[in-house]
């Protein structure tokens, strides 16, 4: 991982809404708000010694990084496809060498993992987002972006759609990514194996800042990373099975089946056209065989 970072960064890295609804919408949406997850029910602090903390009655996490650890949780729960939300409030200032990991993984040598990732930086820098799809242990598939906006000034939520025929990550509602289910021209897609959700906050001042040129400024620790407003439609896979079924009201698991409309589409060119730093399939360099094959699919 550390080499194909150092690859990227040294190439690349210098580099009132309810108004406009129907009243009920308006207090439907606010009820889906009030029922979002709590952080004591939905997740476990897994490392840092103290460093993770939940907050305000479960409603707020923070992870926290010093010169000694960094911190992580992950959910108590595995999933097998959904729509995951989360609010995060990043690392604030000089946040070089830092990465907060928000993602989802399955376990063993063959695992599938959707990620998003925050790679700090110098102060007046911004943040480099950083995307990626494993399946069946195999990755290289990164698309990094800057952000229309300073993640650090308030909470922004993203968001991962997995359903069995498309991954789409989404910030703020926008869609930044779309990972197609192309299985059938031979390429893996994550849908076999159920996943939880995991986020860390960690020093690697070895590639993340431009390549690890810039070290992490150990005077500005404690680093802190906030979360809030967690939220799961998804399906809970427990002892072998799923919680959706075929008996489950399909209006409850329209993700299921959900797609880019027309809008979402322009909104995702827009992005990847203002906003995209970095793309694997593009990197002919990196891939002197030839790009994988999904990069030539529409």
């Amino acid at each position: 991982m550390s080499f194909l970072w150092k690859y990227i960064m040294a190439s690349h890295g210098s580099l009132p809404f309810c108004a406009m609804l129907p009243l009920l919408l308006c207090i439907f949406s606010s009820m889906a708000a009030i029922a979002s997850g709590n952080f004591y029910q939905d997740f476990d602090i897994t490392w840092g010694d103290g460093r993770g903390k939940i907050l305000n009655n479960g409603d707020l996490l923070t992870l926290s990084l010093d010169k000694a650890s960094g911190s992580g949780f992950q959910s108590k729960n595995e999933y097998m496809f959904g729509k995951i939300d989360m609010q995060l409030k990043l690392v604030p200032g000089n946040s070089a060498g830092t990465v907060t990991a928000y993602y989802l993984s399955s376990k063993g040598s063959t695992w599938d993992e959707i990620d998003f990732e925050f790679l700090g930086n110098l102060s007046g820098d911004p943040y480099i987002l950083h995307t990626n799809v494993f399946s069946q242990g195999k990755g290289n598939r990164e698309q990094q972006f800057y952000l229309w906006f300073d993640p650090t000034a308030d909470f922004h939520t993203y968001s991962i759609l997995w359903n069995p025929q498309r991954i789409i990550f989404s910030v703020d509602g926008t869609p930044i990514r779309e990972f197609k289910n192309l299985e059938s021209n031979g390429v893996p897609f994550p849908k076999n194996q159920p996943m939880r959700i995991y986020s860390s906050l960690w020093n690697a001042d070895d590639w993340a800042t431009r390549g690890g040129l810039v070290k992490t400024d150990w005077t500005q620790a404690p680093f802190t990373a906030s979360y809030r407003n967690f939220n799961a439609d998804a399906c809970v896979w427990s002892n072998g099975a799923s919680s959706c079924t075929s008996n489950s009201p399909s209006t409850s698991n329209t993700w299921l089946s959900q797609e880019l409309d027309t809008t979402s589409q322009e909104r995702l060119q827009w992005v990847q056209k203002n906003y995209m730093i970095y793309n694997y399939c593009t990197d002919n360099k990196r891939f002197p065989q030839g790009l994988p094959p999904e990069c030539s699919i529409s």
